[in-house]
């Protein structure tokens, strides 16, 4: 719903502490109202980021959830990146807070209207309506990636490879001609935040942003999930620096979505299962 870590866990306690307040025992329906509660929290959450404009800066990238390839089961990590899909909440982010939620709720929760409408302040009528808006603008923006992972690691590295080996040509051969690229490098470093678009811009900004980096023995490309997709984790040494996850539509690489964000790098990082990602990201074999 949030599309980031931090909110969902603040979005979590919010509830929590109302429930605490008010007491179990009073509440008939525990998990009805627990899903109204934490969909209002998160209501409330998205209607002040939008008065706040927190994001205006350069791209934003919303949080994705990683892990190690091989992390879950095959039909798991299908339907990860069918339903969350980095690219769908880059479109999130672009919808209403009420159509964010109404769609949310609906699509991925199977939540009936009558019960969202007095969420959004709305009739069941209207609720459908903006979940119906909201899918009209999620289905014509995100692509579907290909369901074989393994062809999605293979293309994601000949990316890299390409990268390393400053070829200009083979970068563009594994882009889609219309990719996009969006580099988040958080609040604090606006200028190098960006969306680039088309297989030669991006190509460029690989080489000016990659092959230089690749070059350093400390630098090394972790292999992971990224909300289901390829994706690697960049360390330097043993810290984290950046998240990059791609979405590969017909074998090429249509959306690029990277996070330098060194302090949401880290925060994600650490987050993940008991202890985070350490041991993995210190692996040698990665």
């Amino acid at each position: 719903m949030l599309g980031s870590h931090t909110e969902a866990e603040d979005a979590v306690q919010d509830t929590w502490l109302r429930l605490s307040r008010s007491g179990a025992s009073e509440v008939e329906n525990l998990g009805g109202w627990l899903t109204t509660v934490v969909a209002r929290v998160c209501l409330n959450m998205l209607r002040s980021r939008n008065v706040r404009r927190e994001e205006s800066f350069g791209a934003h990238v919303p949080d994705p959830v990683i892990g190690p390839e091989g992390a879950l089961q095959p039909e798991e990590e299908a339907l990860l990146a069918d339903s969350v899909g980095l690219a769908l909440l880059v479109v999130l982010d672009t919808l209403t807070p009420a159509e964010r939620l109404a769609f949310v709720l609906h699509d991925m929760f199977d939540l009936p209207f009558d019960e969202i409408a007095p969420m959004v302040g709305r009739t069941p009528a209207a609720a459908r309506q903006l979940a119906s808006r909201a899918r009209r603008r999620v289905k014509g923006s995100v692509p579907t990636p290909d369901p074989d992972l393994v062809r999605q690691r293979d293309v994601v590295d000949a990316f890299f490879l390409a990268a390393r080996g400053g070829n200009f040509e083979a970068l563009v051969s594994v882009l889609d001609p219309d990719v996009v690229l969006r580099i988040d490098a958080g609040a604090m470093l606006p200028a190098e935040s960006k969306v680039v678009r088309g297989a030669a811009s991006v190509a460029n900004q690989a080489l000016a942003g990659l092959r230089t980096a690749l070059a350093r023995p400390v630098v090394h490309l972790r292999p992971a999930l990224v909300n289901g997709a390829a994706g690697v984790v960049v360390t330097v040494g043993e810290q984290p620096m950046a998240v990059i996850g791609f979405t590969v539509v017909g074998g090429k690489i249509a959306e690029i979505d990277a996070i330098a964000d060194l302090e949401r790098v880290r925060r994600i990082t650490t987050s993940v299962g008991d202890g985070g990602l350490e041991g993995w990201l210190l692996d040698p074999r990665g």
